[in-house]
């Protein structure tokens, strides 16, 4: 497998499940278009991430190390009133964010792309998905808010939390799959992969 993110938890959930891949992280332009809502954004993102990490993976490995991959890519929002809410520019953002998240339910979505690829290293077969999971929040108080942005932890992360750390706390309730709001559904993920790979044989 060709993992198309430099993303640490993506890479960490695959390796627990005993996959190892080649990590080639793509550079592309993530601007939402206008009027883009927020499960189109993730499709569309990680659609581009997979193509261009094809690319790449044809420059950088040979076409033997290229036989019969699969290339993952992905990309997770957290969004709240059809807006999605990007990683904040500064403490002041962050705590802006978790004002507007405290006590109400939110969203994360994680769009998923799939590359089978064919002997040559050609595409043989291709496959979006989406998740979404919804996360309700306690009611925070501007102390725990401060208390929780002075760990710098919310500053690069989408939403100005990361579930898997301290943000963990902030959380009174998760309605759907865990693992899409740390950034990569699992368990669609293997089931899908399954379905791709039956489709080419």
């Amino acid at each position: 497998m060709i993992l198309a993110s430099a993303s640490p938890r993506r890479l960490q959930l695959l390796q627990e499940l005993n996959i190892n891949p080649t990590v080639l992280p793509t550079n592309i332009d993530e601007t939402p278009l206008p009027d883009e809502k927020p499960t189109a954004l993730v499709a569309r993102l990680a659609k581009q991430k997979a193509l261009a990490c094809l690319e790449t993976a044809h420059h950088e490995l040979n076409s033997t190390a290229l036989a019969n991959q699969i290339v993952l890519a992905a990309d997770t929002t957290v969004w709240f009133n059809n807006i999605s809410l990007g990683k904040p520019s500064c403490p002041d953002d962050a705590a802006h964010m978790l004002r507007q998240l405290s006590g109400k339910t939110h969203y994360v979505s994680t769009g998923v792309y799939l590359l089978k690829l064919d002997t040559s290293g050609s595409i043989a077969a291709q496959k979006g998905f989406i998740e979404t999971s919804k996360v309700t929040f306690y009611t925070l108080s501007t102390q725990e808010i401060e208390c929780y942005v002075a760990t710098g932890e919310p500053l690069d992360k989408a939403g100005a939390y990361g579930i898997q750390g301290y943000g963990r706390v902030l959380v009174q309730k998760i309605d759907g799959d865990f693992f899409t709001i740390v950034g990569l559904p699992v368990a669609r993920l293997m089931r899908e992969i399954h379905t791709l790979e039956q489709h080419v044989h």
